[in-house]
Formats: structure tokens, sequence, C-alpha cells
């Protein structure tokens, strides 16, 4: 797929439809509350990272089943850690995410902690990639490939990951993938940050959010924001 050869981005990490928010703010979204609360997606051990994403922001793809299953690195930078948290399989459908309590948060997934602010990275400081397993999904591979799909790799740990290259495979069925970003680090594209809102979309968002919020569609590989000390 092409990406943008600018430096200092972020990149879709899948074919997915995408939300975007704060988390200090009382987001319409209640990602905080009702989606996630995001000390427990990262785990309550993990003490380092809660404390460098505290009030910052965050972007969450859901990928439906007939999509492309690859995630790809969004950022680039050195990889700090790489866990999996154990949990169930619940379904990342909306209505399914809206009525029960922080399904993603009691869902498998596999964190990676990506330092961006080395050399040749993208400079959006710490990036929690979250990948969060789904109904029907049995486990997320690691396998990095520096060319194309070939000769991939599962130890990723202070490895450089180029940003857009293969990093992980989802098992088929609906699945999701998290973002987490430093506060004031990055600045999402106002166009995909205007979308959320468009009153004249149809929007699968609507159960107890006061107003609805509208997915947009992006293709892996595809800029989603830029370093906020580049641009």
């Amino acid at each position: 797929r092409p990406m943008s050869d600018l430096p200092h981005t972020v990149v879709s990490p899948a074919d997915a439809r995408v939300l975007f928010g704060s988390l200090p703010q009382q987001s319409a979204l209640f990602i905080k509350e009702k989606f996630f609360h995001f000390e427990e997606l990262l785990s309550t051990d993990k003490r380092q990272w809660l404390s460098a994403f505290d009030g910052g922001d965050y972007a969450v793809f859901r990928l439906t089943p007939d999509k492309y299953h690859y995630n790809h690195s969004p950022v680039a930078g050195q990889v700090m850690d790489l866990y999996e948290i154990d949990g169930a399989y619940h379904s990342c459908n909306p209505h399914i995410v809206v009525s029960l309590a922080t399904p993603y948060s009691k869902n498998k997934r596999v964190v990676t902690i990506i330092n961006t602010d080395v050399p040749g990275g993208s400079g959006v400081g710490l990036v929690a990639m979250i990948e969060v397993v789904a109904l029907m999904i049995g486990d997320i591979v690691q396998q990095y490939s520096v060319e194309k799909y070939d000769s991939p790799q599962s130890d990723l740990v202070r490895r450089f990951v180029k940003q857009g290259a293969p990093k992980s495979l989802f098992r088929p069925g609906s699945s999701t993938v998290v973002l987490l970003f430093q506060a004031g680090r990055c600045r999402f594209d106002q166009d995909l940050l205007d979308n959320m809102h468009n009153s004249t979309a149809v929007s699968r968002f609507s159960l107890g959010f006061g107003r609805q919020l509208v997915e947009t569609e992006v293709r892996v590989r595809s800029t989603i924001g830029h370093s906020t000390r580049y641009a």
C-alpha cells in the first residue's frame, strides 16, 4: 500500500474504521468509562507505562471480519516492551462494546511500547500499540518483516521497527487496535476529526453518547496524524 514519505507522521496500522479522543476529557465517546479504562488496558502491573500515557490521546481502529488482518507499525522507533495479557474473546461489535462494561480491558491483548524519539524515529514520543483479540480470534502472531513479508521476526524488544512495515497477524474474525499517545505529542489530521461529527453520515455509535460519532474508513499505511514538535 502507498505511504507518504513525509517524516514525523503516524500512519494507520490496519484497514479499519477509526475514532479519536483524549483521555482527560469527558469525551462523548466515553472511551475511558465505557470502552476501556486505560490503566487496565495497559495492565496495572506496568506502572512506568501508566505514568507515561496518563492524560494522553488515543485512536481506536475497528477491523471488521472482511478486512485485511495484518497489522503494520504505525510509527518508526525502538520497541521498549512487548507483553501479552490473557483475557476473554468478547465481540468488538459496537453495540456489544457499548452495552458491556469495559470489554476491551477484559479481552486478550498484546501491548507493544515504541519509543519514537530515537534517530530515524517518528518523533511523537512513546506510542502504545494495543492489539485486542475478539470473537473467533485465538491469537495475535508477531510477524515483523523488514522487507515485504519475508523472514518474519517475533522477538521485537529493543528492535528498531520501520513505519508501515508488517508487524503482526490477527487470526480471522473481528478485532481492534488501540493506539495511545503521550499528551500533546501527536496531532490527528483535522479531516478525520471533523468527520466524527458529520451530521449527514450514518453512525453505528449512537447508544448512550448524546450525539452521534462517525467512524472513518482508513487504509493501512495512510497518514492519520503528525508530530507536534515538527509541525
